[in-house]
């Protein structure tokens, strides 16, 4: 599947859609700081541009899928690098593009929540079918789907679906790093993926030309 940003692109600068990056250019350090306290800032913003940068693409892809708009999107990134700032000192130095992801993921539902919007959440219910990695019609028609189709079927997902398909085909984050940014079971994970591809199989088959597929 194919994110909305590549990496190649999002690292001159500016992403398809031609917006620019870094949104980091609002984080600057104010000239009230004392000498040794700008070059402190100076030092951690260093590190921060270098460790968090390189995973602005996948940053704003996941807003963008989460969204389904190109603005809203943008928003959601700037805040969440101000907010990944914010936090910096006490990143524990793990792996930093699942931590700025779940950073993006919780800056997008708080900023549901300051609309007084309610994502559209299904019932997971009991896990009574698993993604277990393993080739299936799902995964074949998914990856043979027309682009534009694709992105309308993703679209039409329920957000926690939506989520899962993006960290896991786009990403390809572990089972257990989704599981971290959403904060819920590896089982649940496994469930919401398998759900994800079914509604995805069934969508694209009701749309798709005949033949198309």
């Amino acid at each position: 599947m194919e994110p909305y940003a590549s990496q190649e692109v999002a690292n001159k600068g500016v992403d398809g859609a031609g917006i620019k990056l870094p949104y980091l250019r609002f984080i600057r350090n104010d000239g009230e700081y004392a000498r040794e306290k700008r070059l402190s800032d100076q030092n951690q913003l260093t590190a921060f541009n270098e460790a968090v940068l390189p995973h602005f693409d996948a940053a704003y892809n996941l807003a963008r899928w989460l969204t389904r708009n190109d603005q809203d999107a943008e928003d959601i990134v700037q805040e969440s690098c101000l907010r990944a700032f914010k936090y910096w000192k006490g990143f524990s130095g793990g792996h930093c593009r699942p931590w700025l992801l779940a950073i993006v993921r919780n800056t997008y539902y708080s900023w549901l929540r300051q609309r007084s919007v309610q994502p559209e959440l299904t019932e997971d219910g009991e896990i009574d079918d698993v993604d277990d990695g393993i080739p299936n019609p799902e995964r074949a028609l998914l990856q043979n789907a027309d682009r534009d189709m694709l992105k309308a079927a993703l679209e039409d997902l329920a957000v926690e679906f939506r989520e899962a398909i993006v960290l896991r085909e786009m990403e390809g984050l572990s089972y257990k790093e989704i599981a971290d940014i959403a904060g819920v079971p590896i089982g649940t994970v496994m469930s919401r993926l398998a759900r994800a591809r079914k509604r995805l199989q069934i969508y694209l088959t009701r749309t798709a030309p005949e033949n198309c597929l």
